[in-house]
């Protein structure tokens, strides 16, 4: 299961990214926000750490318009690596070296192809399990 969170900034983006987890079939919980109302991003990026952090969900997608302000809050819950990414490269890397459970965006940076592309490549790839990068995993919740 996969949380979603945004605020008003990512609220149209993370609309498209629902679009494309329900045409791949991929299960997933929306915590919000639901319209394009202003709001504060650190609730949503909250809830969607904690649900990753708590086991309810397995990874999580947060957006906010440049996806900066969410992915600090995020990571302030611990247990949680949320990398912010704008191209696949970076979503590719930070699966597989920081096993980061949860991808940060931003509305105002990416568009909607380049991001659903990233969104694949961050659900598609798997942490390598290098020794390596298990001992800095381990040093960073240390």
């Amino acid at each position: 299961m996969i949380a979603l969170g945004s605020d008003h900034g990512g609220f149209a983006l993370k609309q498209e990214v629902i679009k494309h987890l329900e045409a791949r079939g991929l299960e997933y919980k929306d915590y919000g926000t639901y319209s394009d109302a202003s709001c504060d991003y650190p609730i949503y990026g909250k809830a969607v750490a904690h649900a990753v952090a708590d086991g309810v969900c397995d990874k999580g997608i947060i957006i906010c318009g440049t996806g900066i302000g969410i992915s600090i809050t995020a990571n302030k819950v611990p247990g949680i690596r949320a990398a912010l990414c704008g191209d696949c490269f970076s979503a590719e890397a930070t699966r597989l070296h920081n096993d980061a459970n949860i991808l940060a965006m931003g509305a105002r940076v990416v568009g909607p192809g380049l991001a659903l592309k990233i969104v694949d490549t961050f659900l598609d790839t798997p942490f390598s399990n290098d020794e390596r990068h298990v001992r800095r995993i381990n040093l960073i919740e240390d």
